[in-house]
């Protein structure tokens, strides 16, 4: 149910971004500092709505759905305000394009590998990713202003938060290779359970019981 804690957890993701954008747009320390606390908050109940979700027995179709679509606007609104509000470097600027094109490629994928009804476990390495990530785009919004309200202006922070977005950056690329590698292998075993057929999204189950057990045994890739 949509009122269910985990997916309220997962709602409120989305409800983040206008606050978000709003705190960036004051371009004061204390805005800056706020929308990391806010950023920081969101990420947060990415791990809490699984949990939660899980303990409770709650699993639900809308949670599966709202889950991915809530983190993909969080970090994509987030990336946006950085580069419009220029808080990226030149060089800042390709770890961003190479972070919103995977995800793109991810959401397709996902798209095509649940019409054969294929689901992908997260792995250990694309929670790495999701953590750089969300530990990079946190410390981006609160910038240097924040550091130098706070008395460490003497740390680098835009500095260190570009350095691991281009770790989150390169997991990234390492994590959709993984994504479109299944991809490929559940398309080719698609097209050899049935020579000569076009196979649609909706023709998973007739290709018969075997041939969708093979494509689940074609192993899991990151998230």
């Amino acid at each position: 149910m949509m009122t269910d804690l985990p997916n309220l957890l997962t709602l409120s993701r989305i409800a983040a971004i206008p606050l978000l954008i709003a705190l960036v747009a004051l371009a004061t320390p204390a805005g800056d500092l706020a929308a990391c606390v806010v950023f920081s908050l969101a990420a947060i109940t990415d791990y809490f709505d699984g949990r939660l979700a899980r303990s409770r027995l709650a699993q639900s179709d809308l949670g599966r759905m709202l889950d991915p679509i809530a983190d993909k606007l969080l970090v994509g609104a987030t990336l946006m305000l950085l580069v419009g509000q220029h808080r990226l470097s030149p060089l800042g600027l390709y770890p961003a394009i190479v972070i919103v094109l995977r995800e793109i490629l991810v959401s397709g994928l996902r798209e095509y590998l649940a019409g054969i009804r294929v689901g992908l476990p997260v792995t250990r390495l694309a929670k790495w990713k999701t953590g750089f990530q969300m530990g990079a785009l946190g410390t981006l919004l609160a910038g240097s202003t924040s550091a130098s309200m706070l008395g460490i202006g003497f740390l680098p922070v835009s500095l260190i938060g570009e350095v691991m977005l281009w770790i989150a950056a390169a997991l990234t690329l390492i994590t959709g290779w993984d994504y479109l590698n299944a991809g490929w292998r559940h398309a080719a075993a698609s097209g050899t359970s049935r020579p000569g057929v076009a196979e649609g999204p909706n023709d998973a189950g007739s290709a018969g019981p075997d041939a969708l057990r093979d494509r689940r045994k074609l192993g899991s890739v990151s998230s």
